[in-house]
């Protein structure tokens, strides 16, 4: 049983890379199964909805790790966790080749197929959660509600834009310059 688990999820980490890295057109069945080395029964089995619920089960799970670190702001502040979401990114820009990553929510949101289409409400659900997560965290830091959620619509604009920057840039320069300039923001807010 757990053989088949570590299969599932193989799968599902090879369709978020592609998901980072190509788009949503590049997840394709046979660029998930190229890319994890997995038998094409593993697909029927795991994925009875083919390539749809693959594209969908990635994205939900790189949203959930994204989440993760967004979530976790309310412990470490929100200065804390802009480092941590940065570091998270400057570590995925490092590690593909020549740049090649891009937020998954953000590969479908901006390709034009039906099955990018049919993701739509879930990747517009995967911001609202990070939104309310830093929202939720700069009011606890002391930020006025009224300002809490444009200063997190902000946050995640910047580092999603800088993200595709570093990408056609072939730098983590925007990355970096962002980052710098959200802190000073955020401490300034934050009266520190």
């Amino acid at each position: 049983m757990a053989a088949r688990g570590s299969t599932r999820r193989k799968m599902l980490i090879g369709g978020v890379e592609l998901l980072r890295e190509r788009g949503s057109a590049g997840v394709t069945i046979d660029a998930v199964l190229a890319r994890t080395g997995t038998p094409r029964g593993s697909v029927y089995h795991h994925f009875p909805g083919g390539r749809r619920q693959l594209l969908g089960e990635s994205l939900g799970l790189a949203s959930d790790a994204i989440a993760a670190i967004i979530e976790e702001t309310s412990t470490v502040g929100p200065v804390e966790a802009l480092h941590r979401l940065v570091d998270f990114w400057r570590r995925i820009l490092l590690n593909t080749e020549d740049f090649q990553a891009v937020c998954p929510a953000v590969a479908v949101a901006v390709s034009g197929t039906d099955d990018d289409r049919a993701l739509h409400p879930e990747v517009s659900a995967t911001f609202t959660r990070w939104r309310t997560a830093l929202v939720a965290s700069l009011i606890s830091a002391g930020i006025p509600a009224s300002r809490a959620g444009s200063l997190a619509t902000l946050t995640l604009s910047s580092v999603e834009g800088a993200i595709i920057l570093c990408r056609v840039h072939r730098s983590l320069e925007p990355l970096e310059e962002v980052a710098a300039e959200l802190e000073s923001l955020l401490t300034g807010k934050l009266g520190g």
